[in-house]
């Protein structure tokens, strides 16, 4: 078993890498928020179909879709990682090299900030959590707590950055004979002012656990909150989502062509946010009101909102929902905070301490080809009850 070498690291050759993050420029898309709430006047003509009371009841905005996601409290920021990533060579490399900061959209696959193998090295967090929802594909973690694994295909991997921690994602391409492609949901969700300064955790929710609401034609994964009776793994223990009276939701929902499903009101009513995503297929109908490919709709929490899938095809989409946490919020980069004087000290924290250091041989830590999906905690390795893979 491959575990974290002796000692913590400083690697010479990041630093240059590691100035960008902390200036706010390698996470390039913390820049684009504004995108989205520019184009909401335009979305609203873009959208068809007729504004009835039932419409108007469910449907509070249609907005177009922006790079990052629009998101609302508790909620900071949602990305979709869609990657056609061909066959790897030996070791696990895509064919070309990257950038250094690779977000090109209209190419089949990015390199994000890896070299040769996609994804995120090591770059530290501070004060919210991660979700990282996979659907397709597979992600090695690496952490300064000597944490890590494999997880992908259907797995959630949830992380409290609290106090500070050092993590990276990486995509390699295990499969030499075939393609590898990578889809998945990376979901920044708030911590409130109490618990920023956490210890750092994180829980892996094997897609064989994780529940599923199926009927013809439709079907709802479970990442966060409950559906029809499903109820979500536990988060972990200090999250937002861990209070049920926040009614915290992410659900994913696939319907097959001309299908429809039944959202319920959440459980505290209109005290929730709630933002539907429409992330795969033409359109579909919400509440009576038509949303087209790249939108959104920002939805009354407490009304039931039918959702119809439109007859070209199948749809995807992701539901996030929670009780806002309605604190002043301070962000740089891979921080988030309360005040500018919290950032000003997580800079310093970084710098001083490197959030623990890194125990790992590699900034851009990728885990054998052979090795399959699991979870390293504390020194012992877990992997799905259900399956070896």
């Amino acid at each position: 078993m491959l575990q974290p070498t002796k000692g913590r690291h400083r690697i010479k050759k990041r630093l240059d890498w590691h100035a960008l993050l902390l200036a706010g420029a390698v996470i390039a898309h913390t820049l684009c928020p504004s995108l989205s709430h520019r184009a909401a006047p335009l979305a609203s003509r873009l959208t068809k179909g007729p504004r009835t009371d039932m419409a108007e009841a469910v449907v509070k905005a249609i907005k177009r879709l922006g790079f990052p996601y629009e998101t609302q409290d508790p909620f900071l920021f949602c990305v979709y990682h869609k990657d056609d990533y061909p066959a790897g060579d030996d070791k696990m490399q895509a064919p070309r090299q990257g950038n250094g900061a690779d977000f090109d959209w209209s190419q089949p696959y990015r390199m994000y900030h890896g070299e040769r193998i996609p994804g995120f090295p090591q770059h530290p967090h501070r004060g919210f959590e991660t979700l990282t929802t996979t659907l397709e594909g597979r992600v090695d973690h690496t952490d300064s707590m000597g944490c890590g694994g494999r997880y992908g295909d259907g797995d959630l991997q949830w992380m409290t950055a609290g106090s500070g921690i050092v993590h990276g994602e990486m995509f390699p391409l295990v499969h030499r004979d075939r393609p590898n492609p990578l889809k998945l949901f990376q979901i920044w969700l708030n911590l409130p002012a109490k618990h920023k300064m956490v210890a750092p955790a994180f829980v892996m929710h094997w897609s064989e656990r994780i529940p599923k609401v199926q009927s013809q034609g439709s079907s709802v994964t479970v990442f966060a909150g409950e559906f029809q009776g499903a109820t979500g793994l536990p988060p972990p223990p200090n999250s937002w989502a861990a209070d049920p009276a926040n009614d915290v939701a992410v659900w994913h929902i696939a319907l097959d062509a001309g299908k429809s499903i039944t959202l319920p009101a959440s459980k505290i009513g209109a005290q929730a946010n709630r933002s539907l995503y429409l992330t795969n297929g033409a359109g579909v109908e919400v509440g009576s009101r038509a949303m087209e490919k790249g939108f959104f709709a920002e939805l009354r929490a407490d009304k039931t909102a039918e959702i119809k899938a439109g007859s070209a095809g199948k749809v995807e989409l992701l539901l996030l929902q929670g009780r806002p946490i309605g604190e002043p919020i301070a962000q740089h980069g891979p921080f988030v905070m309360n005040t500018q004087a919290e950032i000003r000290q997580a800079f310093s924290d970084y710098q001083k301490t490197q959030f623990g250091g890194w125990p790992w041989p590699q900034d851009a830590m990728v885990f054998p080809r052979e090795k399959g999906r699991f979870a390293l905690f504390d020194g012992k390795e877990e992997v799905p009850e259900d399956s070896k893979s």
